[in-house]
């Protein structure tokens, strides 16, 4: 099986994520698909950076989700 980079996994999350939330209306479904791709991400950094790098790059996309799901808690969407 081919090798796909960690930035083109998280890339397709962050797009896909995006995809599933817009087309469903659930913002949360959304937030699962970017979780799932996230963890994937974070277990291909940790393999290839280490574990500094990949805990750096997993705090980054985890405050992205937070600030996403601070925003569907204000706005009721």
């Amino acid at each position: 099986m081919a090798k796909v980079p960690a930035a083109a996994v998280a890339a397709g999350g962050l797009i896909g994520g995006y995809g599933v939330a817009r087309w469903t209306r659930k913002r949360q479904l959304g937030g699962v698909v970017l979780a799932t791709v996230g963890v994937t991400a974070a277990q291909q950094w940790r393999r290839q950076a280490g574990g500094k790098a990949a805990g750096a790059l997993t705090v980054e996309v985890a405050a992205n989700a937070v600030s996403h799901a601070g925003r569907v808690a204000l706005h009721g969407g």
